[in-house]
């Protein structure tokens, strides 16, 4: 497959992907331009991601922070303008070097996290956006806060983490459910934002909803989602 089949691809995935952002936004009465599409690059190497920046996508997310990194400093993304996105579980050892790429941390699931996150950008007198994870789900396999462990600790990591900056919430639906249990599940994030808004910290902010994949990405716009990641969607022919 050549570089050019590759990006014709690319280009038409992202326009299918902005049509069914377009209509789930319509059916909820919904501005497309209120979701942020993330583009997850974990399924393809730089020249694809480059592929879908060049397309008009310059929100990248990456689970991993390795590979974060490897697509960060490649080649094919240099004199790109890229918005990264940590989306994955972050451990402790790998906080110093990711905040190099000013990625927004999507997946702080603990104050214990988050301590290490501020100690890092604190030595760098920079501030770090990142976003709390919620397992709305109750899945014991996924990552993130109880919705009550939230409850708790929002108004806390302003007062005690000047070094970072809370902007919102993420979550992932059920893995095994339907249409249903994703509408319940987002709902869930939904109303538990609007329950804690009234406690973040000078600074802070719940005004990303990060929710919904390829699978879910409609039920999450018509639950208030303003910032979908999604993945397989924009890859399908690219391999």
């Amino acid at each position: 497959m050549t570089a050019n089949d590759i990006d014709a691809i690319v280009r038409s995935n992202l326009q299918r992907v902005r049509e069914r952002i377009a209509r789930a936004c319509d059916a909820a009465g919904r501005s497309p331009s209120e979701v942020t599409l993330v583009g997850v690059t974990k399924y393809v190497g730089p020249r694809e991601a480059a592929a879908l920046v060049a397309a008009g996508c310059a929100d990248l997310g990456e689970s991993r922070p390795q590979l974060l990194w490897e697509k960060a400093d490649s080649p094919e993304m240099a004199g790109l303008s890229v918005r990264w996105h940590q989306i994955g579980h972050l451990q402790r050892n790998k906080v110093a070097r990711s905040l190099s790429y000013g990625a927004l941390i999507h997946s702080v699931d603990s104050l214990r996290t988050l301590a290490t996150i501020n100690k890092e950008a604190e030595k760098s007198a920079a501030v770090a956006e990142y976003l709390f994870e919620v397992n709305c789900s109750g899945d014991p396999e996924k990552h993130g806060m109880t919705p009550e462990q939230l409850a708790d600790d929002v108004e806390e990591c302003s007062e005690l983490f000047a070094n970072t900056r809370l902007r919102g919430l993420m979550t992932m639906a059920a893995r095994e459910g339907d249409r249903a249990i994703a509408l319940k599940n987002f709902a869930q994030l939904r109303e538990l934002r609007d329950k804690v808004a009234g406690r973040v910290g000078e600074g802070g902010s719940l005004d990303i909803l990060s929710m919904g994949m390829s699978g879910d990405f409609e039920e999450a716009i018509l639950e208030g989602s303003t910032m979908i990641r999604i993945g397989s969607a924009l890859w399908e022919g690219t391999k």
